[in-house]
């Protein structure tokens, strides 16, 4: 496969497969797979390197799509289960394309992964099972759609999409093919955070009434000046469906990690550009966002009143929100408030020293959580044993395992379709709330606003031609 090969963007083709029917108990075989530029593909014994310990019959075969940070570090993640063969990657970047062949080359102890400039190539390889998606926010919902027409399991990265209508678009493709769906949230896979909403849900602290979400907020960058597009990406299919834009190293900078470095650095400032991102409100808040959603028992809706402010840069490239606070209300009565680090630390009903994470707050006590910390007042709620007959929430010890055995299984995973859609649509109610600046009424189960044409429009986001949901 020549990695130059262009993409060709009509996407009125849509894409089928016997794939569910292969799937089934995953008896496949390895010499007959098809690929789409019209010669062979056969996995031989001697390209399953290292994973031939494990039967053919019972491998899932897994293709690579957006190779970053994220995408890399999940792809390693796969590498190091022994039931799964990835066999291809794709990036638009040629060196992070590379590089992400020569690690599974190197596991493998082989030089049998290809590499794609064209996700749809990947996804239309008749022997993949399963992708891994993880390219920049605005991607995901086209490579997701493309990848459930062609009955293709996907461990697919957060947030779901750029607007609720895509999102929704979405779970009815991934609910009418049938297939396995993992939204990357793997704090649900987090035992801290599983116990600290079991807590809750049996009524430990209380009747619940408040949580306070904090998270941090995006970052204010200036303009760049315009550069020649490197020859190492493919700068069109790197913009794809967002809005043409004169290329500059900064727009579209991979996730870095340098040392002395200001901490912005650590992010691409892509996450922080609305055409490609809705920022952290999205990006980094639909982590802790999933948790109040699933302490609160609200995984299958959402709330029925939205009203915040936020803070957006007056200039430069990035233009998300670098703070806000939003007050959502719930029909249970519970009220949520979603807010940046800094906000988020300030607001009164917090506990000193806390700020990011997730705080909930009950009559009869409190549990603060975050990634490696769980706290409780009073603390002996630490110490508390959820009975048999109480509730108790699903359990994951690993979240690319939990994908796995549900692509066994063909059951849900930790964080299925439902969830992940409704969990983002809290965040997009938070940013089209505070860009309105108004009070807004919601329906759960239309998922519409109420009376409000303005806010409704704003669910919908276009897309450059040719590219269409």
């Amino acid at each position: 496969m020549n990695e130059k090969n262009k993409v060709n963007p009509v996407r009125s083709r849509r894409l089928t497969s016997n794939a569910m029917n292969r799937r089934q108990f995953l008896k496949r075989t390895t010499s007959a797979a098809v690929g789409v530029v019209g010669f062979p593909y056969i996995i031989r014994s001697s390209a399953l390197g290292k994973a031939d310990s494990v039967a053919a019959s019972n491998r899932i075969i897994m293709g690579c799509i957006g190779m970053g940070t994220q995408g890399t570090g999940n792809m390693q993640a796969f590498l190091g289960q022994k039931d799964v063969q990835v066999v291809a990657v794709c990036d638009v970047r040629g060196s992070q394309r590379r590089k992400a062949r020569n690690i599974v080359d190197q596991h493998y102890d082989n030089k049998a992964c290809a590499t794609y400039n064209d996700f749809c190539e990947l996804i239309a390889r008749k022997d993949i099972d399963a992708v891994s998606i993880a390219p920049p926010d605005h991607w995901h919902v086209l490579i997701g759609l493309e990848a459930a027409r062609a009955g293709k399991d996907m461990y697919y990265e957060k947030p779901v999409g750029l607007s609720l209508s895509a999102d929704k678009t979405l779970r009815n493709v991934v609910n009418r093919y049938g297939v396995v769906f993992q939204l990357g949230t793997q704090q649900r896979s987090d035992s801290n955070f599983r116990f600290a909403c079991e807590l809750v849900r049996n009524g430990r602290i209380g009747k619940l009434h408040t949580i306070l979400v904090g998270v941090p907020g995006s970052i204010s960058f200036p303009n760049q000046p315009t550069e020649p597009v490197p020859e190492d990406i493919d700068y069109n299919m790197w913009l794809g469906p967002a809005p043409w834009a004169p290329y500059s190293y900064e727009r579209c900078r991979p996730y870095v990690d340098r040392e002395n470095a200001p901490w912005y650095h650590c992010y691409s400032v892509w996450y922080h550009i609305y055409d490609y991102c809705l920022g952290f409100v999205a990006n980094w808040g639909i982590h802790h966002i999933n948790i109040a959603q699933w302490g609160n028992g609200t995984d299958q809706t959402g709330p029925v009143e939205i009203e915040g402010t936020g803070t957006f840069p007056e200039d430069g490239l990035a233009d998300c929100a670098t703070n806000w606070k939003v007050k959502h209300k719930f029909a249970n009565g519970v009220k949520m408030i979603y807010m940046d680090n800094s906000t988020s630390a300030a607001h009164p009903l917090q506990i000193p020293g806390f700020s990011q994470g997730v705080l909930f707050l009950g009559t009869d006590g409190w549990v603060f959580v975050k990634r490696g910390q769980i706290e409780a007042h009073p603390e002996s709620l630490l110490k508390s044993v959820i009975s048999p007959n109480e509730i108790h929430l699903a359990r994951s010890k690993d979240h690319h395992r939990n994908f796995l055995d549900a692509v066994k299984s063909r059951q849900q995973t930790i964080c299925p379709i439902e969830q992940a859609v409704r969990s983002d649509t809290i965040c997009h109610l938070s940013n089209i709330a505070m860009r309105l600046a108004r009070k807004l009424r919601w329906n759960t189960e239309k998922e519409e606003f109420i009376a409000d044409a303005q806010a409704n429009s704003m669910l919908t986001r276009a897309m450059r031609s040719p590219w269409h949901l």
